[in-house]
């Protein structure tokens, strides 16, 4: 049985050092850890529906959608965005398009209260990453400052040989608390700061969508169909 590598015993010497710095950190360190477990949850579940479920190709669902709509195939294009998945962006055109046959104006105000509802979906918890950095930071000068009351505290009561080594060993263990609030808090920091980016491409391409589907179906109105089966599903 061979034993273990340099590899491995680097590896155990950081966890260590990582275990040692944790625990000369006190107690704030725990809450600090509660904050970088929700952030990565946070993360997680924001990256997932950013980019996997809420999201759609803008440029490949409107080139299937502009074929039915050249050709004045009102239901094929409503069939067309009924099996997509269901995301804001085809959510949104879809109530456009069952409005139709009510006219231009009740086509664009059925994709604003689409937009409207679906924009929360988009943005939703991104927030709380911002939160969570900024609780993280806190929580960090928060353990670093009861440490240092506590030193200052120890050190009063030492003798003078003493006080040198207690307060440079008290302050080094204080600042282990700082440090990890700012571990959590810069990726939650550059993660919120991501997301929110995504979140405001989706939006953007929600509204680009929105006008392009809009100038279509002026533009084809008057070869379009208007079969009973629309005009029913739009008054439903």
């Amino acid at each position: 049985m061979r034993g273990p590598t340099p590899e491995d015993t680097t590896a155990m010497e950081m966890f260590r050092a990582i275990a040692k710095h944790y625990g000369e950190g006190g107690w704030m360190m725990h809450a600090i850890s509660v904050a970088l477990v929700f952030t990565i949850l946070l993360v997680l579940d924001r990256v997932i529906a950013l980019y996997f479920q809420l999201w759609t190709s803008k440029e490949a669902f409107l080139k299937g959608l502009r074929e039915h709509i050249y050709r004045g195939d009102l239901d094929r294009a409503i069939s067309y965005c009924a099996s997509q998945k269901r995301t804001p962006l085809v959510s949104v055109v879809k109530a456009g398009l069952i409005n139709v046959p009510k006219g231009e104006a009740d086509v664009q105000a059925a994709m604003d209260e689409a937009t409207l509802r679906e924009s929360p979906r988009i943005e939703k918890r991104t927030g709380y990453l911002a939160m969570l950095g900024n609780v993280a930071t806190l929580l960090g000068l928060l353990g670093t400052i009861i440490g240092l009351i506590s030193a200052f505290a120890a050190v009063a009561t030492a003798s003078a040989s003493e006080k040198a080594a207690i307060l440079s060993s008290s302050i080094s263990e204080a600042m282990n608390c700082t440090a990890y609030g700012l571990l959590t808090a810069i990726p939650a920091l550059v993660a919120y700061s991501v997301l929110q980016g995504r979140s405001q491409h989706m939006i953007d391409d929600i509204n680009e969508a929105s006008v392009s589907v809009l100038n279509l179906i002026i533009a084809n109105r008057e070869k379009m169909k208007m079969p009973a089966s629309v005009g029913e599903e739009a008054a439903g």
